[in-house]
């Protein structure tokens, strides 16, 4: 019997093209609730970038499951170790990279005229953040920088920072966190603090950074929009978040 669900936002909960949460996932989320199905935010954002949407939660595994909490209580977190949050943002400063910091509640930016940086804020609606430098970000406790730099630059950040890892989302940007960090890790501290067994969860998800959740929990769905290598791992793949995606799959494996 499923008791939680965890879902990711963008592409997820969220369609790219409308920017909106559909009618029903919204019809979806009425028959959870009413069958006492406790609903969870599982995503790569901060708190302060969640947005409003027409539907409640229960609790939030953020950054990449770095920072977890429900209400006012924080079940877990666990940041990049701080030498090598210094690390990061002296590369950054050597190869003139646009970053985002992550901290508990908070979010900065060294710069606005990165181009991508932009690009990244329309494509999935947010304001950009306070700016701050990367010498003021130095010594502050981050959960995870969104660190705008291609590929290339990969293999080099991996070996300056062998605490951390770069679940890529983008050709152009990655996140970065604690290598002990996943939406898994964080889905599990909040199972544990409910008594819930992960055979009891379900989740949903569409990018590389849900492959963890995906395989953790009881049943994990991929989005129709998600990549292939993302559907691999899922024990469902549902039709689109543009087509009823979420409602789909839980009719479809008699949830709700």
């Amino acid at each position: 019997m499923i008791k939680t669900a965890f879902f990711d936002i963008d592409g997820t909960l969220l369609s790219f093209l409308t920017h909106r949460v559909s009618e029903g996932t919204i019809r979806a989320f009425e028959q959870l609730h009413r069958q006492g199905v406790r609903t969870f935010i599982s995503t790569g954002r901060p708190d302060c970038l969640i947005p409003e949407m027409p539907l409640s939660f229960d609790g939030y595994v953020t950054m990449n499951g770095g920072f977890c909490f429900m209400g006012d209580r924080v079940l877990y977190k666990n940041p990049i170790p701080q030498k090598e949050t210094d690390r990061w943002l002296r590369f950054a400063s050597e190869n003139d990279l646009c970053t985002m910091v992550f901290t508990d509640y908070e979010m900065f930016v060294n710069t606005y005229d990165d181009p991508v940086a932009n690009a990244l804020r329309d494509e999935i609606k947010f304001k950009m953040p306070p700016l701050l430098s990367l010498e003021e970000m130095c010594g502050r406790e981050a959960y995870q920088f969104i660190c705008v730099m291609d590929a290339s630059f990969d293999a080099e950040v991996a070996e300056l920072l062998p605490h951390c890892r770069m679940p890529r989302w983008h050709s152009r940007f990655t996140d970065l966190i604690n290598a002990d960090n996943s939406k898994a890790v964080g889905i599990e501290s909040i199972l544990r603090h409910l008594g819930v067994g992960r055979e009891e969860c379900i989740c949903f998800g569409d990018g590389a950074n849900d492959v963890e959740m995906l395989e953790y929990c009881g049943i994990g769905v991929a989005m129709g929009n998600a990549p292939d290598d993302v559907k691999a791992h899922a024990d469902y793949v549902t039709t689109s978040v543009d087509d009823e995606g979420v409602e789909h799959a839980l009719k479809a494996l008699n949830i709700i």
